[in-house]
């Protein structure tokens, strides 16, 4: 018998993780953000830019995890990061990038709260913060394209994250 959102008996835990997007700005995948905060356990989702908008369109995709999933909104993400390492966050990005660690290789510490820093759908995790980061991960990919949607690799990776931590 297949489950349902009111029959199943998954195990409700929160995981020390911020997911901090830069510029993610597309409704759709903010929407999908939120389930996903929400299906791993995210302490909180910050998300980062001008104009972020939680409007009909991103709410349809998140399935009302918007009223559950601890969130905030920031201007300006670097500000965000910096807030987090001084609070004793890891700061991980996950971007592709010459010194960038495969993700299935990186071992993610249960000493510290994680800050997983996650990109613009078209220009990634800012400068800046990759030179705040403690550590850059990527996702290792066997085709021709070089990148991911940003909601695909961040499932990818929060999946990863969690696995490690329980």
């Amino acid at each position: 018998m297949q489950l349902t959102h009111y029959n199943t008996n998954f195990n409700k835990q929160k995981f020390p993780i911020t997911l901090v997007c830069d510029h993610v700005t597309n409704a759709p995948n903010i929407g999908s953000l939120f389930r996903m905060a929400d299906a791993f356990g995210v302490e909180k989702l910050i998300l980062c830019g001008e104009n972020i908008q939680l409007g009909r369109k991103m709410a349809k995709t998140s399935r009302a995890t918007e009223k559950v999933v601890n969130y905030e909104i920031a201007e300006i993400a670097s500000t965000v990061v910096e807030r987090l390492k001084n609070e004793n966050h890891q700061i991980i990005s996950l971007e592709i990038t010459s010194s960038s660690k495969p993700i299935h290789t990186f071992k993610f510490s249960k000493e510290k709260p994680i800050a997983l820093i996650i990109g613009d759908e078209n220009f990634g995790v800012s400068e800046a913060i990759l030179n705040m980061s403690d550590a850059i991960i990527h996702i290792d990919m066997f085709g021709r394209n070089s990148s991911m949607n940003v909601v695909q690799a961040t499932n990818i990776a929060l999946y990863e994250i969690t696995k490690q931590l329980l």
